[in-house]
């Protein structure tokens, strides 16, 4: 049976160094919980409790579960795959030891830091991809940080493809899929960057029905990515713009994926993703209509 969670992103709390002060944790868990969630991810290290006990009792009281955590890691340069891995064996271990051993550990790029994929976020052109040696290197390192999650908490790991990062379009998440082993490494498909990247969301559920662990749903605004595309936005300027709107409000056709994800008999969870920045509007109004908005798709 699918179920329905909510993230931190969704409240501002994202990864990024950005103007504005997100709610603290309390809010956010209170008005995940408000607005009819069963479960979150864990946000940036340090956002909620790091202590086992003290998560657990956080989210227990609320009746939410914890399904994974998203970390970047600047995966083309080798020298900090270490740090990398060492944060997820650390994240990881944090999940397990407050009862969460199915959570996964949701690997992305470091999105945002090239300046040349961040400026051209929604308009990548393969000459600004990696090189061979480099996506060698981009892959090697995910595998690595998987085998390491996996030996060390049983955890599993999933790629988060994101616009900003280095697997953006359908044709570099293609690479990074039959480059890497799908025992060990999933993918989580968020529908609004594989949008804005370009691509279909529902052919990609198609394509990778059997790599999807994970789900993600976050829209995407056509008119948003065409203003843009036209007024050369970074990404951060296309986000604070609504480029991912509430759900239903974009393009993404997401009755038909979850008639896809009911074909197919996903049983995992879909993780509800609105990046409402600090100043950009009332996240838990946000979350109360696109959680109204997934009961119509009989969710």
């Amino acid at each position: 049976m699918i179920k329905i969670a909510n993230a931190p992103c969704s409240w501002g709390v994202l990864e990024f160094e950005l103007e504005g002060k997100a709610p603290d944790y309390v809010q956010v868990l209170d008005e995940m919980k408000e607005t009819g969630y069963q479960g979150t991810e864990l946000g940036d290290w340090g956002f909620m409790p790091t202590d086992p006990g003290k998560l657990r009792w956080e989210l227990e009281r609320r009746k939410l579960n914890m399904l994974g955590a998203f970390l970047p890691v600047l995966l083309k340069d080798k020298s900090r795959h270490k740090e990398g891995i060492n944060a997820a064996v650390r994240t990881a271990s944090l999940l397990k030891d407050a009862g969460y051993p199915d959570a996964f550990i949701v690997l992305a790029d470091d999105n945002g830091t090239v300046p040349e994929r961040t400026k051209n976020a929604g308009r990548i052109t393969p000459e600004m991809g990696l090189s061979k040696n480099e996506r060698k290197i981009f892959c090697d390192g995910a595998m690595e940080l998987a085998r390491r999650v996996r030996e060390d908490t049983g955890l599993r790991t999933v790629f988060h493809h994101h616009c900003g990062g280095y697997v953006e379009t359908a044709e570099e998440l293609e690479t990074l899929m039959s480059s890497t082993d799908p025992e060990l490494l999933g993918l989580v498909l968020d529908m609004g960057h594989y949008k804005f990247g370009g691509g279909d969301p529902v052919a990609a559920l198609r394509k990778y029905v059997n790599r999807i662990w994970h789900v993600h749903f976050k829209d995407c605004d056509d008119n948003v990515a065409a203003l843009s595309r036209s007024q050369k936005w970074d990404y951060f300027q296309s986000v604070r713009n609504g480029v991912f709107c509430e759900l239903g409000k974009g393009s993404v056709d997401f009755r038909s994926i979850v008639q896809e994800l009911q074909r197919i008999k996903y049983s995992g969870w879909i993780v509800v993703e609105q990046d409402v920045l600090p100043g950009m509007g009332r996240p838990k109004d946000c979350a109360r209509h696109n959680r109204e908005y997934i009961m119509t798709l009989g969710l």
